[in-house]
């Protein structure tokens, strides 16, 4: 089963030392912030908006650790199915996965992802690399959200960085965020796919959205990265550009 989920999803340094010195941030208004966080349980459904959270090589703990697959074993996603926008996951106490309020094995659950995600699809644990999308971490600013114009969950960050002005997150790949003790390299920006046409609260479709991304924006939006320095984010924990 890992194996052939393996196929089914698609792939698209060193610490700063105390005595360097962050480079200039240009296109910034206030002191950056970690201003949102984001965790989804279960990939393609509505995440969790957290006050703070374990990052780990990997991510945040807890995230996509569960997805829906088809009788087929292949992975299904809100590109296709985006009836699963509608369910929300969270976390328990304990650690498992939710979904809307019940254990993400429950009968009840089944019954609903087979109703979002179509007749046999089931909810099965995965945490290899491979559930994500490109890599672990999707950092998304303010001030790119404002450009956008539209409900920022729309992108599905795991990170929202405050104080940022305009597009000036165009000009950070490649650069390291030190977000509190944690430092996190921002490595490429993200081409957008039909995802963001859809409503996170009536999956209505609106398929201007990516039109719009494609003509404004050159099809991105948001930075894909990866972990550098773990550590525990919180929400509100500064925010600086290094190297």
């Amino acid at each position: 089963m890992v194996a052939h989920l393996r196929r089914s999803v698609q792939r698209d340094g060193p610490g700063w030392g105390a005595g360097e010195t962050p480079a200039p941030r240009p296109g910034l208004t206030d002191p950056m912030v970690l201003s949102e966080l984001w965790r989804y349980p279960v990939k393609s459904m509505a995440g969790e908006r957290l006050r703070e959270a374990v990052l780990r090589p990997d991510g945040l703990l807890g995230d996509r650790g569960v997805l829906a697959v088809g009788p087929d074993g292949q992975v299904r996603t809100a590109r296709r199915w985006p009836g699963l926008l509608g369910l929300h996951a969270t976390l328990g106490p304990g650690g498992a996965p939710l979904v809307d309020g019940l254990p993400w094995d429950h009968p009840e659950v089944a019954a609903r992802v087979e109703r979002a995600a179509g007749p046999g699809a089931r909810l099965v644990r995965f945490e290899g690399p491979e559930r994500f999308d490109v890599l672990p971490l999707l950092v998304a600013t303010d001030g790119a959200i404002a450009a956008f114009g539209r409900d920022g969950r729309r992108l599905r960050p795991n990170l929202v960085i405050g104080g940022v002005e305009g597009l000036a997150e165009r000009t950070w790949e490649g650069r390291v965020l030190r977000i509190g003790a944690c430092l996190v390299r921002a490595v490429s920006l993200r081409g957008r796919c039909v995802m963001t046409t859809f409503d996170p609260d009536t999956q209505a479709r609106d398929p201007g959205v990516l039109r719009d991304i494609a003509a404004r924006f050159d099809g991105t939006l948001a930075l894909d990265a990866e972990v550098v320095r773990g550590g525990t984010l919180r929400e509100g924990d500064p925010v600086t550009l290094a190297g």
